[in-house]
């Protein structure tokens, strides 16, 4: 068999595997969230005395792509993920706790939540999604080998978080925790390949009566929500190390 017909037949089943690669679905299964930043949190040492109460009320957003009342949601989370501070919810009163403490305190349901009070948070946090920076960084770059082409890019952006820390009793700020944190987007495309393939049986004096080609693209980047709760859980962190004990 001729060296042409070699390649031909090598393309087609290079193709084969690319474009069956893409139609393929890809199927997973979900998973408990396992980022370096909620290890870093579950590894806290948990107090063994009386935690302190503190409560977030709402963050504020300057981004489109976030939504507040989920920002809110994380950062509850990873307050909770610490084990360090009791969380007085705020955010939901009236769609659950209100409404419950008002069936007891009528006698429509068994309890005596509607006879005692809320517990009084010592700390409250603010949160401001308060920076984006798109393509704060961008590369590219490629070369031609025989006719194909190889090109790949890397570009950043970044997202930054602003915590104050007020005290509930005097409504001081007493302190604040910033963080941020890059957004770093891969890219990578590979095509002409069958003027490869004709280049090299072309210095063999061969031919290739079937000429495919094979054309790639990928892309890699991390989502905007994950890049939050990531900034999230370093602020809960470093709030744990300032706020944690006495």
């Amino acid at each position: 068999m001729k060296a042409g017909k070699y390649i031909a037949i090598t393309m087609t089943i290079i193709f084969a595997l690319v474009f069956g690669g893409i139609c393929q679905a890809d199927e997973e299964d979900p998973v408990v969230d396992n980022s370096r930043t909620t290890k870093k949190l579950q590894s806290i040492k948990r107090p063994k005395g009386q935690r302190k109460v503190v409560t977030i009320y709402e963050f504020r957003s300057s981004l489109p792509e976030v939504n507040a009342a989920g920002a809110t949601d994380m950062f509850t989370t990873a307050l909770v993920k610490s084990g360090y501070f009791a969380v007085a919810e705020r955010q939901r009163l009236d769609h659950g706790i209100m409404r419950e403490k008002q069936l007891q305190g009528s006698g429509m349901a068994i309890g005596k939540a509607g006879q005692s009070k809320l517990a009084g948070a010592q700390y409250i946090f603010e949160g401001t999604v308060s920076e984006a920076n798109p393509n704060e960084t961008n590369t590219e770059g490629g070369f031609n080998v025989g006719g194909m082409d190889v090109g790949g890019g890397k570009s950043s952006d970044s997202i930054g978080l602003d915590v104050r820390i007020v005290d509930a009793q005097t409504g001081l700020v007493l302190d604040s925790v910033n963080v941020r944190k890059k957004i770093v987007a891969k890219g990578g495309a590979v095509s002409g390949m069958g003027r490869l393939a004709q280049s090299i049986a072309g210095l063999s004096g061969q031919s290739i009566p079937l000429n495919p080609d094979v054309r790639a693209r990928g892309s890699k980047k991390e989502g905007v929500d994950q890049a939050l709760r990531s900034c999230i859980e370093a602020a809960v962190y470093e709030l744990v190390t300032r706020y944690g004990e006495d």
